[in-house]
């Protein structure tokens, strides 16, 4: 008889969801990572994000989701709050505007000044074209990032239909939820 519980790990997680069309996977690596995470999951997600994939839909996998549209809620869910409640934050999807501005220091949003309040472990799991992972400007952000002491996780690159292009072209791919769950295990350790 094997132990369930071995596997099993907890804490005060915050994920930063920003604005890829990726952000509507989020449901599905939440709920492939309560199969072990015993611990609360808070998402906080951004304009964008939350055009793409509603608060309401999200709240189907997280314990809150702070979106930081309703003025009423800015006393309670704010940068100071959020960054005091948490023990991690892993910002997935990490788009391209959200790496340059927290490499830069930037606080344009909610997540941005989170960011800049955590004293706490934060990885990005970067999401966006090839050719926008490529460029001088996004790998000098990523460098700055980890310089920075934050976790950058290598995008796995594959096959990825481009809505635009109406093909399937090879570029970064968020990762798949075990590598997800494996990488928040081994920082809330």
């Amino acid at each position: 008889m094997t132990d369930n519980n071995a596997s099993q790990f907890g804490g005060r997680l915050l994920i930063g969801a920003t604005g890829s069309g990726a952000v509507a996977m989020l449901p599905m690596y939440l709920s492939a990572l309560r199969a072990q995470f015993t611990g609360t999951v808070t998402v906080l997600m951004t304009h964008t994000a939350a055009t793409f994939l509603p608060a309401h839909t999200m709240a189907l996998f997280a314990d809150k989701v702070v979106t930081a549209d309703s003025p009423a809620s800015w006393p309670i869910d704010n940068h100071v709050s959020l960054a005091a409640e948490h023990d991690l934050m892993a910002v997935l999807p990490a788009t391209a505007n959200t790496l340059a501005a927290a490499a830069s220091g930037a606080a344009p949003n909610l997540l941005g000044t989170t960011l800049l309040h955590a004293t706490y472990p934060v990885v990005f799991f970067p999401v966006m074209t090839g050719d926008m992972w490529t460029k001088p400007a996004v790998q000098r952000n990523v460098t700055q990032l980890r310089e920075d002491g934050y976790a950058v996780v290598e995008p796995d690159w594959g096959p990825r239909y481009d809505v635009g292009l109406k093909a399937f072209v090879d570029s970064p791919m968020p990762p798949a939820p075990p590598k997800f769950i494996q990488q928040l295990r081994s920082m809330l350790s």
